[in-house]
């Protein structure tokens, strides 16, 4: 049973009721992510992120995670282009504790100047780190030249340059201005009363004001057809992608349909064409990612640089059968893998707190998961392959990073 309802200052509540667990996750969504910064605070989102587990007035850091620690918690949180989340989960008899930790970080942050100076070299770390992952950098790489010059194309962590330059006068303008009753949505799962547990939420979320400004959505720009970052890595990482459509498309279905049949899982056209019969990688794959007025389908692949140009040209093939269309077998076997992925998300309080949360943050509704499969089901076999050929016909994107051959790239799939 999920209930939806709104507190008095304009919060939106989302319960589901999961009856027969011992546990409770909790969620504070707040609707605002890397497309959101301007210019001179480029990876704030994220920063602030780091910035809110170093305490309030109230709970030091070691404070928070003694605390949680004793009674087996869970206390995590992530941010992504459009909304960042910081969640809690415990025992039932415990979520008074989460509760309290929750509300002070997300609303009473110390944001104290030693702390930012700490964490700030964190954040320069973790941004190395990344750098030195060159399969996970290329989606980076693929995002700013399929939204060159939109916020959307941005890394979600900043630059080295940005985050040294983010103040403390700065950050705190980040929270204020952006972590507003308007902004944000609470999501629960668990062995909760609903109505209840509305009483406990309003006591502690019931008092925050403030309105965010509104959010721009610029229209995107023309992708670029290639972007390259040549380095001495062991493989070369390449991806491969189109503009999709906006996360609120009635299309959406069909599109995770696709995706999951493209590149989905073992099974899939990519997985078996490009690893099983040619051996040509270790990891291949494809997947969505659908913003508030875009998105875009890509496949990624990982090959030694010697077989970077057997692999693009095998990627390209596929894409260029998208035209074709899917077989009756394919749909039907994607859509028992869908239903099977929901059912088994159902076993888990923080992943059911995590599909309620996204989707009320998202679509501005939580259907059941009787109501998603109905909807997949529903899908015909002629609106997958309509959205199969006008995708595949449209014109592609190719990140790759590596030490690649100047000609090869020069070819663009």
């Amino acid at each position: 049973m999920i209930e939806r309802t709104t507190l008095a200052n304009g919060i939106r509540v989302v319960i589901e009721h999961v009856p027969g667990v011992r546990s409770v996750a909790c969620g504070v969504w707040v609707d605002v992510g890397s497309r959101d910064e301007a210019a001179g605070e480029r990876g704030a989102s994220h920063f602030l992120e780091h910035l809110l587990f170093k305490g309030t007035e109230r709970w030091s850091a070691l404070e928070i995670a003694s605390a949680l620690d004793a009674v087996g918690g869970e206390f995590n949180a992530f941010t992504s282009k459009e909304y960042t989340v910081f969640f809690v989960r415990t025992l039932d008899s415990d979520i008074v504790l989460g509760l309290d930790i929750l509300a002070d970080i997300t609303q009473r942050p110390a944001l104290r100047e030693d702390d930012i100076a700490s964490e700030r070299n964190v954040v320069l770390e973790e941004i190395l780190m990344y750098e030195d992952s060159p399969d996970e950098l290329v989606h980076d790489t693929f995002a700013a030249a399929i939204m060159p010059d939109h916020p959307l194309g941005l890394p979600v962590l900043g630059t080295r340059e940005s985050i040294e330059g983010i103040s403390r006068d700065g950050i705190r303008h980040h929270f204020t201005s952006r972590y507003t009753p308007d902004r944000t949505i609470l999501a629960v799962a668990g062995n909760v009363d609903p109505e209840a547990f509305v009483t406990e939420l309003d006591s502690r979320w019931g008092g925050a004001e403030g309105e965010a400004p509104a959010r721009e959505l610029p229209a995107p720009a023309g992708a670029l057809p290639i972007a390259v970052d040549r380095r001495d890595t062991e493989q070369a990482h390449l991806v491969l992608g189109v503009e999709a459509m906006p996360r609120d498309d009635p299309r959406r279905h069909a599109l995770a349909l696709l995706a999951h049949t493209f590149g989905g899982g073992m099974s899939s056209r990519l997985f078996q064409e490009v690893r099983e019969k040619r051996g040509l990688v270790y990891a291949v794959y494809a997947y969505r990612s659908l913003f508030a007025e875009t998105g875009w389908l890509a496949s990624y692949a990982g090959t030694a640089p010697g077989r970077a140009e057997e692999t693009l040209d095998v990627l390209s093939t596929e894409w260029d059968k998208l035209a074709a269309g899917f077989t009756r077998d394919e749909l039907e076997a994607a859509k028992s893998h869908v239903r099977g992925g929901l059912a088994l998300s159902q076993e888990d309080t923080g992943a059911r707190m995590t599909r309620i949360g996204r989707s009320e943050i998202t679509l501005d509704e939580v259907p059941d998961i009787d109501e998603v499969v109905r909807r997949i089901d529903a899908v015909t076999l002629d609106e997958l392959n309509e959205l199969a050929a006008e995708l595949g016909a449209r014109p592609r994107t190719l990140a790759a990073i590596g030490p690649l051959d100047a000609a090869l790239l020069g070819r663009v799939a």
